[in-house]
């Protein structure tokens, strides 16, 4: 005998974008002060690499004193998941109640730019190329999303690619924006406030504030109303 089962769609509340960001506690300043002191840049990110994998409490205490202890700024409320890593995060100032997941990786640069707003969340196995890169507040980051942040030149032609000269383009993403599952940004492109950019897109072009978009390249779909019965993807 089988049971006939309809699947309903349920609306709960949010959990990280409501959540109050907590003091931290006065021993976690001083345990992230202490480490930047005795460690310094090279010795943090060694020392980060025994505590990066670990699932327990002390874990994810060393992991979010590390990372506070080695960015250029960083608020409190910071949560970082196993497996998560960084390149030259002297660079990054990151915001209050943060979230990065497991085995998310931001890859910044020693010149460069990354500056990560208040109650982000950054999804799973998502990849920031973080060398001019801004991500304003309330932003979530699906999970595997990714953003490149540059490309070789290809010139000349007469050289292997690899090769050739870097440029650099600023990625932008305005407050609000909510980016799926799986999708790419890519350089030069900027997200507008309150956007949704659909899973597995590739955006190779600016998004309009409140818009909505989708595809393979990205492509507008329509602007967002109260009375959307689409959720966003993240």
């Amino acid at each position: 005998m089988s049971a006939d089962v309809t699947s309903v769609a349920r609306i709960v509340q949010s959990v990280h974008g409501r959540r109050e960001i907590p003091k931290d506690p006065g021993f976690e300043q001083e345990l992230s002060t202490e480490l930047k002191r005795s460690y310094g840049p090279a010795g943090l990110v060694e020392l980060f690499g025994r505590f990066s994998a670990g699932d327990g409490y002390v874990d994810a205490l060393m992991r979010k004193a590390i990372w506070q202890a080695a960015t250029r700024l960083c608020g409190p409320g910071l949560q970082i998941g196993n497996g998560a890593g960084f390149k030259h995060p002297e660079t990054f100032e990151i915001g209050s109640g943060v979230f990065i997941g497991a085995q998310a990786y931001i890859q910044g640069r020693y010149d460069g730019t990354c500056v990560i707003g208040d109650n982000v969340w950054i999804g799973p196995q998502a990849f920031l190329d973080a060398r001019d890169l801004v991500i304003e507040e309330y932003v979530g980051w699906g999970p595997g999303a990714k953003i490149l942040g540059s490309s070789h030149t290809a010139i000349p032609i007469g050289v292997p690619i690899i090769r050739t000269d870097l440029e650099i383009k600023p990625v932008r993403v305005g407050a609000w924006a909510d980016v799926g599952t799986n999708a790419t940004i890519l350089p030069g492109v900027t997200i507008g406030k309150g956007a949704i950019v659909g899973a597995g897109a590739v955006v190779v072009s600016d998004v309009a504030p409140f818009s909505v978009v989708a595809g393979v390249p990205a492509k507008f779909l329509r602007w967002r109303s109260d009375s959307d019965t689409t959720t966003a993807t993240s």
